[in-house]
């Protein structure tokens, strides 16, 4: 949601005449740079509308799928996603808008922008790259672990089927969803990716040739607000001090983004293996109210981290672009989601991959084997979801 949040600031930083279309919850996630916009005299606004969240059996506020505890609550919250379309054509009709820019999981809009006679503009925040591969691998796969190439890319790129998309593997619950959201795609009028031609111009060309939209690279565009802005970020004066501390190129970030969910097994090995590397650490912990800390592990953990003062853990969000530009901060480790590898770069930041779903194992294949510019864990499954005992990394 960020980068498309970023990019609807931008716009507005450029004369645009921008409404943010979001439920309840989401809103006061960009309140405060939204009202700082707003105050600073560009044209931008918040149109909350209600989620139903009731209507398809989630608690009052459970409004984002990085707010999923489990599968069955992914698909309520998907359900509620496709529930509000009423509610978005009535103030579609209302706005009067000359565009419609529209994340991906709101395929619906493409047709709702061909009856207003106005283009819809396909919003993806990830890479061109991973949009060429994930179009070429859907009609090739072969046995889960034998490697195959993606077809008709610049580069001879290898995958297993293991590590796409499970909804590409076998049909789920989300296959049906996800092929109306490449069809609308194709559909649209161009696409607004968050990339720049200078890191993948190979596979920006051969997207739009591809798919015979346009397209445009916006990005990176938490880098391009950063660049304009001087806002305010609340830190904990603990981390700030505590990074002040530390040598210079001394910290490794350890960051896997905001969706991902790790088996206790894994959380568990992940600290023992800070802990023994001997260096500093942050550690940002996916962490919820009563779940994924049954014995009390990572409080423990926690604790005995700020007694020795050699790591420093997290709960569930950091300022990242804070943490990724001070001087002690020496590399990454990253799940390979899109903007955290922009962000990443954008600071030359040393960046050791570790891709948990969705497109992130095609980011990594861009980065190991096109830009040759990381290192790679060695992670070998694609799935939402960790399970105890799932072997996903050698």
């Amino acid at each position: 949601m960020n980068p498309m949040i970023d990019t609807a600031r931008l716009f507005a930083k450029h004369g645009v005449d921008v409404t943010i279309i979001t439920t309840q919850a989401n809103a006061l996630l960009f309140k405060k740079p939204i009202d700082n916009d707003l105050f600073s005299g560009y044209s931008i606004k918040a149109c909350v509308i209600q989620f139903p969240a009731a209507q398809v059996g989630l608690p009052d506020g459970v409004e984002n799928i990085k707010d999923a505890t489990s599968r069955e609550m992914l698909g309520k919250i998907m359900l509620g996603i496709a529930k509000i379309q009423d509610q978005i054509e009535i103030l579609f009709h209302d706005l009067q808008q000359d565009c419609i820019v529209s994340d991906m999981l709101f395929p619906w809009t493409v047709q709702s922008a061909a009856k207003r006679g106005i283009p819809r503009l396909y919003y993806y925040s990830s890479s061109y790259f991973s949009s060429c591969a994930a179009q070429a691998t859907s009609q090739n796969l072969v046995s889960d672990s034998q490697k195959f190439s993606i077809p008709g890319l610049p580069h001879n790129i290898e995958i297993t089927s293991l590590q796409l998309q499970e909804y590409v593997r076998e049909w789920s619950e989300f296959s049906d969803y996800f092929d109306a959201v490449y069809e609308s795609e194709g559909k649209s009028y161009g696409t607004l990716c968050n990339s720049f031609h200078e890191l993948e111009g190979d596979y920006e060309n051969l997207y739009k040739s591809t798919m015979g939209i346009k397209a445009w690279s916006v990005g990176p565009v938490s880098a391009w607000l950063k660049k304009e802005q001087n806002e305010d970020v609340i830190v904990e004066s603990e981390l700030l001090n505590w990074l002040n501390s530390k040598p210079n190129d001394s910290v490794l970030y350890v960051s896997f983004g905001s969706l991902t969910r790790l088996s206790h097994s894994q959380i568990v090995e992940i600290a023992h293996g800070l802990e023994n590397s001997g260096h500093n650490f942050i550690w940002v912990v996916r962490k919820k109210d009563g779940e994924g800390d049954e014995d009390g592990f990572l409080d423990d953990f926690k604790q005995r981290m700020k007694e020795n003062k050699k790591g420093y853990i997290i709960w569930n969000w950091a300022p990242q672009l804070l943490i990724l530009g001070h001087p002690a901060t020496a590399g990454v480790v990253t799940h390979c989601g899109w903007n955290s590898i922009l962000e990443s770069l954008s600071v030359s930041l040393p960046i050791i991959t570790w891709p948990m779903f969705a497109e992130q194992f095609y980011n990594e294949k861009l980065l190991v084997f096109v830009l040759k510019i990381v290192v790679s864990v060695g992670s070998k499954v694609n799935t939402f979801w960790s399970n105890e005992g799932e072997v996903a990394v050698i």
